[in-house]
């Protein structure tokens, strides 16, 4: 079986994805890209300290500007080549990867198989500590390059370069959402040049990557990153002439500055949902169906979260349509399911009357389970405009289940971080995840898999859970696959690890200056397809 068959299987698999633009002022990113080429905008970014596609975190805009995928999934969910010339297979576990000829780097050498090879292997070796590391763990032979004992292998196995343009990649087992996999939102799969591997610390300052923007000035933390368009570029050619990335540690700020005129597009922060349309007007204001999905993260390291029906009378003493109402102007879906709605085959609805509103029944069940003990700390992240929705949550828990709940915002984003990620947090607590490809595997993955990309997001990792994604993975046939995702969520629903939220959109604010915001499958903005108006 070559390739057709199994992008008609992801074709069929991702047949209800739809990102549905909100605002007029917005298209489809499939729509012929017309504007004004030597148009300059600036846009809002996160605080970053790490641009190298293996370790970002923070950057995606930036990273999705400078390097170009192998593929591309746009915003119908169909999947399109761009540096890969063909992606193909007999049986989903072998894939032959093969690149388009005459492309290079910004800095004038060629693309190569190699390029993806080295590249592969430098983010999976595990003394690198590359963030995105995890993207490569079904690539065989990625375990013996991350060892707790004895030297780890520099070199993944199932990575074998052919000739100069082409390669083989040998996963563990058979996955038919590969071609996603080598999208635009898992970064980890972008090409670095040699030059890169001599010092990646001198690479993260002046980043070169092989996409349509190149950056001209050395990286400097909180400093504006000015790109501009290459103009060897072999693709698509970008709708604009150069944007500049400028970061903000406050959205409120960004926000501002975009109403003042001095920014074209920032993220619309939480806080600001409900009154951004009176701010900016309907045009202004872009709404796109991502991805995303919110969780109310739960210690089940504390007994006294170790009752499922605790679990349950929390979720079911949470009002999500009217926070949904007042915190995000309606702009968010309430969660029925485990998945994003937008992922295809999503279960909507499994969850049942345990996400619907019921505090009766919520307060019932807490008491049926023995009541609940001592304080209840809800724990957030501070400085992202979420304080009014932990508040909204906690006080809530407190109202309908007669607990002792607080709202309690990090000092920072990195304090939350590294609370969570060593399982530290004493209470309920901010969980969320944008997935990185259109498919219910990345977000199950995710949170679901040890070590699959969000730890302790949700600290609940069975076993059985794992083996079903792992056969679900395997089902070559689009529907199908969709199924058995969809059934491994029933398991989930049985333990009810922890209360869904929302089903996110990806949520911003533009100047004047900007006619058309474009979209794809990740929910990000493709900031080189943006329209400025006439005249501007």
């Amino acid at each position: 079986m070559r390739l057709m068959s199994l992008r008609l299987a992801t074709g069929a698999l991702a047949a209800s994805l739809a990102l549905a633009a909100c605002s007029t002022g917005s298209t489809d990113a499939s729509d012929d890209p017309t504007g004004n080429s030597g148009a300059a905008i600036r846009v809002a970014i996160s605080a970053a300290t790490q641009l190298i596609p293996g370790r970002n975190i923070e950057a995606y805009d930036f990273n999705m500007a400078v390097w170009a995928p192998l593929t591309f999934v746009d915003s119908d969910s169909n999947v399109s080549y761009v540096q890969a010339e063909s992606i193909e297979t007999e049986d989903a576990t072998t894939w032959t990867i093969t690149l388009r000829e005459g492309w290079t780097f910004h800095d004038g050498t060629p693309v190569t198989a190699q390029s993806y090879v080295d590249s592969w292997n430098a983010v999976a070796y595990g003394p690198n500590a590359f963030e995105n590391s995890g993207q490569l763990a079904n690539v065989v032979g990625y375990a013996d390059l991350n060892v707790t004992e004895g030297e780890p292998a520099t070199e993944m196995s199932g990575l074998t370069v052919v000739d100069e343009t082409t390669f083989t990649v040998t996963l563990v087992g058979p996955d038919s959402q590969f071609p996603m996999q080598v999208s635009q939102g898992q970064t980890a799969m972008y090409p670095m040049p040699t030059s890169a591997h001599d010092d990646f610390a001198a690479y993260n300052k002046h980043p070169v990557g092989n996409g349509k923007f190149q950056l001209t000035n050395d990286f400097v933390e909180n400093e504006p990153l000015i790109l501009t368009a290459y103009p060897d570029y072999q693709g698509e050619a970008p709708t604009v002439s150069q944007i500049t990335f400028v970061p903000y540690t406050d959205t409120a700020t960004a926000y501002t500055d975009v109403l003042a005129g001095n920014l074209d597009v920032a993220g619309l922060p939480p806080n600001k949902m409900a009154q951004s349309a009176t701010d900016f007007g309907p045009d202004h204001v872009h709404s796109f169906e991502a991805p995303g999905i919110s969780f109310l993260g739960l210690p089940l390291q504390d007994p006294r979260y170790q009752d499922i029906r605790v679990r349950q009378a929390i979720s079911m003493a949470l009002d999500r349509e009217t926070i949904n109402k007042v915190v995000y102007g309606g702009l968010y879906t309430p969660a029925t399911a485990f998945t994003p709605a937008i992922e295809p085959g999503t279960p909507v609805g499994i969850c049942g009357e345990l996400c619907e509103y019921q505090p009766e029944k919520a307060k019932a069940l807490l008491a049926e389970a023995g009541g609940f003990t001592g304080s209840m700390d809800v724990y957030y992240p501070g400085g992202i405009g979420v304080d009014e929705l932990y508040t909204a949550i906690a006080n809530q828990l407190r109202q309908n289940l007669g607990v002792d709940a607080v709202a309690k915002p990090s000092t920072d984003w990195a304090e939350f971080y590294e609370t969570r990620l060593n399982g530290q947090a004493t209470g309920p607590f901010f969980s969320r995840w944008g997935a990185l490809y259109p498919s219910q595997q990345n977000t199950l993955r995710v949170f679901f898999v040890e070590g699959g990309g969000c730890t302790n997001c949700i600290p609940w990792y069975d076993p059985e859970v794992a083996a079903m994604i792992l056969a679900a993975d395997a089902k070559v046939d689009g529907k199908e696959a969709a199924s058995a995702y969809a059934v491994v969520q029933e398991r989930i629903l049985e333990e009810f690890p922890a209360p869904p939220l929302f089903f996110e959109a990806y949520s911003y604010v533009t100047s004047e200056r900007i006619a058309t915001l474009n979209t794809s499958a990740a929910g990000n903005p493709d900031y080189s397809r943006t329209i400025v108006a006439e005249g501007a």
